[in-house]
């Protein structure tokens, strides 16, 4: 009895390792040279920090998307792209807007509001332009809202 609760014990904790494997890797992506990192977390959490990105939105699916875009190959934070997005749930037509920098503890990611209702899959469509001109770079993204 003892040694099938350790082996039960043991399953669920590598389940556990390869969700927690599985999300991170749903959250990162490398395209283009750029390594990109996205988060989405409910608006309230950010409120407090006045005036960015202008009006807050506000309501029970209301979210903030962020990005955090490096350079693939040194690591390097990329801090002066122009970073748009269009969040698209399954049926209805996407929300596009700009990504604006936001500079919190000394470190620069790309912000913005967007509305998230119902627990549809969303497509997080990112368009990445370096400063010095050239092609964006796309990244898409798959947001299993309501799931995390």
């Amino acid at each position: 009895m003892k040694r099938r609760s350790v082996v039960t014990m043991f399953g669920v904790c590598a389940l556990i390792v390869a969700l927690a494997a599985r999300a991170a890797d749903d959250d990162y992506k490398t395209v283009g040279g750029l390594a990109v990192y996205l988060g989405v977390l409910p608006a309230a959490l950010v409120r407090g920090h006045q005036g960015m990105h202008g009006d807050v939105s506000s309501g029970p699916h209301a979210y903030h998307l962020v990005a955090a875009v490096f350079d693939a190959s040194t690591g390097a934070r990329i801090e002066d792209a122009k970073v748009e997005a269009r969040v698209t749930p399954r049926r209805l037509a996407g929300e596009a807007r700009a990504l604006e920098p936001m500079e919190i503890a000394g470190t620069v990611t790309y912000g913005n509001y967007f509305t998230m209702g119902g627990s549809d899959p969303y497509r997080i469509e990112l368009s990445i332009s370096p400063s010095g001109g050239g092609q964006p770079v796309k990244v898409e993204f798959t947001y299993l809202h309501g799931t995390r």
